[in-house]
Parts: structure tokens; C-alpha cells; sequence
């Protein structure tokens, strides 16, 4: 009885390993399948079984020789659809990595044959600035070493970079003793009965040391003067002294020690000024008084009117009759004084208006300068200042 019951036990243990291992290749066989044929298979064989049991009328073993049969199975199942998951997961990774890696391949192909390609014929650059060096430029538009101006290649065209423009620092206000040591050899250029005596600040630096009015180069003075008609021809600065003969006109100053610019003035010493110019004025009597600045109107406003003209009250060009300057009112020689034209600075370091502007402005005086030349000719027969018409001309 025991005899049976070992071989018995020993036969079920067999077979249990037998239907195990063969599970098992089963398994193995699924893996190597796609999801879906795994999922078909499993079904189909479940189904089998059952339709087998049913037609054999076979009674349910109580201790199946599998134990946990159904959950191993489904535990394989699970295994196989997450293995086969993780592969497809992981082909489509690589079908990524392979993707970035053509396209990679490809970049550089294409950056090699842009490298390698023959570059274009170059063309001749232009330049467009007057300001531009003569330095030659090579064919991938760089400028040699040590060239002044740095040139941006765009389209094939050379164009200067642009410049930045320096801007001055504005000066303060210059004491006596800072110029001491020039010697100031500008005199006024004035006469009795002129048509304009023109009134300027102050004499600059080369002013001064040469002598001759408004003689800087970047001065606008004896170009407005011609251009407005004041003078017919273009005069030089040498020739300030020969203006009363040649033209009526006469040259002074509100301030006459020299200095940098306007801006190394005070107002007291500009004020100051004004009395001497009056009567500088009155001594002299020409027709007219023009102010070359703005600056120096508003020192003869203060001093005038106790006050700093208001924006509103300030305008260029002739000033009422009641603003004459160098009236005389006592004694037996008495004179209603010269009318007054404001007229814009002339000095290249004021940029406050265009040159087209201060063209307008001097041209309103060179009109009436000429006028009064013409009148003064006829009256006369002979040109004032001592020349004669020239009648064949």
C-alpha cells in the first residue's frame, strides 16, 4: 500500500515537472511573438482546454497537479506583454537615435561642401564716404592693419562704419589770469557816420594773437557777410581794418579780454561792458548796430531793463525804435541814436540753429545794407569810404 502511494506521488511529481518545463518553452516561444499573437494564443488555448473538459465529462482533479496553474499563467502572460513592450520601446528609441544621427551625418556633409566650395569672384568695392581712407580693402572686404576706417561688407558693397562724433566738453568761466600771458593785439575797426557797426563778444585765442577779427576757420563770419550782401565780394580777416573805407561797415567788442570760448565769460563782465559800448556808439553814429549773438543782446537787455529778457520778449532781427543804441539826449548834439538788427552768432562752436537759418536772418541785413550803400553812391557820385564808381562796369 505504501508502495503504491510512493510511486503514486512519484509519477504526479514527474509529470508536474514535465507540464512545467514545457510551460515554460511555451513561454519562451510567446516572447519571441508580438503582443497581439501572444494575446491571441493564450486565449485560444484557454478556450481548447475548457472545450476539452467539457466533452470528456472529466471530473475536476480537487489538488490540480499544477498548483496556482492560472496565476502562473497569467504572471507569464503579464512578463511577456511588458518584455515585449520594453522592446518596442526601446526599437523606437533606437529608430530615434538612428533618425538624429542621419541628420547629424547630413549637417556635416553639407557644412564640408560649403567649407570646401569655391568662393565667388570678388568684386571691386566702393567707397561711398568722402571721409573714407585710400588703404586697400582685400577680397573678403577687411581693411589692412592700421587703416583709419573700418569698412562693413554688405551685399558686396563696402560702407564705411560709422563715426562717432566727439563731443566737445563745454569750458566754465575763465578768470583774467588764465590768458594774462597773451598779448591782445586786436583793435576796433570803426569811423564816424558808418552805415553798420557790428558788435561781437569777445576776441578768441587766434583772434587775438593775430590781431584780425573773427579769424578762426571754423568762424562763419566773413562768409555770412558776403553771402548776405553786406560786403560784395568774400573778405579776409586781414582786411578788418580796411572796412570803414572800403565798406562803411566797423568792427568792436563787448568784452575785449580774450578767452576760449563765450563760455569762459561771466555775466558781470559782459554787463560790464555795455557802458563802454554805448558810448562807443554815440561817438561814432552809424546808422545801425548789429548784435552778432544772442548773448550780447540779452547783457544790453540786463543792463537796460534790470531784468533777464523773457523767451517771449527775445526775436532776431531789427528791434523796436525804442531800443536805439547810443542816444545822445543832452548838450547841443543831440542824436536819437542807432537802430538795432540781432543777428545770429556766427561762431562755429554754437550749433544751436542750421546754416540755412542763419542765412535768412543776415540776409534781412545785408538788404538794407545794400539799399543804403546804393542810396548814399547816388547822393554822393562817389562810393563811400572814398572810392569812386566805376561807371562801365
Amino acid at each position: 500500500m505504501t508502495s503504491n502511494s510512493t510511486d503514486s506521488d512519484s509519477s504526479t511529481s514527474t509529470g508536474s515537472s514535465i507540464l512545467a518545463s514545457s510551460i515554460a518553452r511555451a513561454c519562451i516561444d510567446l516572447l519571441q511573438l508580438p503582443p497581439e499573437a501572444i494575446c491571441d494564443t493564450l486565449e485560444s488555448s484557454s478556450a481548447s482546454d475548457e472545450d476539452a473538459e467539457l466533452r470528456d465529462g472529466s471530473e475536476t482533479l480537487e489538488t490540480p497537479l499544477v498548483p496556482s496553474f492560472d496565476g502562473a499563467l497569467e504572471g507569464y502572460r503579464c512578463e511577456a506583454s511588458s518584455s515585449v513592450g520594453a522592446r518596442l520601446l526601446d526599437t523606437r528609441a533606437s529608430a530615434r537615435q538612428q533618425q538624429q544621427l542621419q541628420s547629424s551625418i547630413a549637417d556635416r556633409k553639407h557644412d564640408s561642401d560649403t567649407v570646401n566650395a569655391e568662393p565667388p569672384p570678388a568684386k571691386k568695392l566702393r567707397r561711398t564716404s568722402p571721409h573714407a581712407t585710400s588703404a586697400a580693402v582685400d577680397l573678403e572686404g577687411t581693411p589692412p592693419s592700421g587703416s583709419a576706417n573700418t569698412l562693413i561688407r554688405t551685399n558686396s558693397v563696402a560702407h564705411p562704419a560709422p563715426q562717432k562724433k566727439v563731443k566737445r566738453a563745454s569750458s566754465g568761466y575763465a578768470p583774467p589770469s588764465k590768458y594774462a600771458h597773451l598779448v591782445n593785439k586786436l583793435t576796433d575797426s570803426l569811423a564816424s557816420n558808418l552805415i553798420c557797426i557790428f558788435v561781437g563778444l569777445n576776441p578768441g585765442i587766434r583772434t587775438a594773437t593775430t590781431g584780425h577779427a573773427y579769424n578762426h576757420p571754423s568762424n562763419l563770419f566773413w562768409k555770412l557777410l558776403h553771402k548776405s550782401g553786406c560786403t560784395p565780394r568774400l573778405c579776409r580777416a586781414e582786411e578788418d581794418g580796411d572796412m570803414p573805407r572800403l565798406y562803411d561797415l566797423g568792427l568792436t567788442n563787448i568784452v575785449s579780454r580774450p578767452t576760449k570760448d563765450a563760455n569762459e565769460l561771466s555775466k558781470a563782465e559782459m554787463d560790464a561792458g555795455v557802458a563802454d559800448l554805448e558810448a562807443k556808439i554815440a561817438t561814432n553814429q552809424p546808422e545801425a548796430v548789429a548784435v552778432v549773438g544772442k548773448g550780447i543782446w540779452e547783457s544790453l537787455w540786463r543792463v537796460r531793463n534790470g531784468t533777464s529778457i523773457k523767451k517771449e520778449q527775445f526775436k532776431y532781427g531789427w528791434q523796436d525804435d525804442n531800443e536805439r543804441m547810443g542816444v545822445v539826449k543832452t548838450g547841443e548834439s543831440q542824436w536819437a541814436g542807432a537802430k538795432v538788427f540781432v543777428a545770429t552768432t556766427t561762431s562755429g562752436l554754437a550749433a544751436g540753429m542750421r546754416p540755412h537759418e542763419k542765412e535768412e536772418i543776415w540776409e534781412k541785413l545785408g538788404d538794407w545794407v545794400q539799399d543804403r550803400r546804393q542810396q548814399r553812391t547816388e547822393e554822393t557820385g562817389r562810393l563811400t569810404g572814398g572810392a569812386t564808381v566805376n561807371t562801365h562796369s
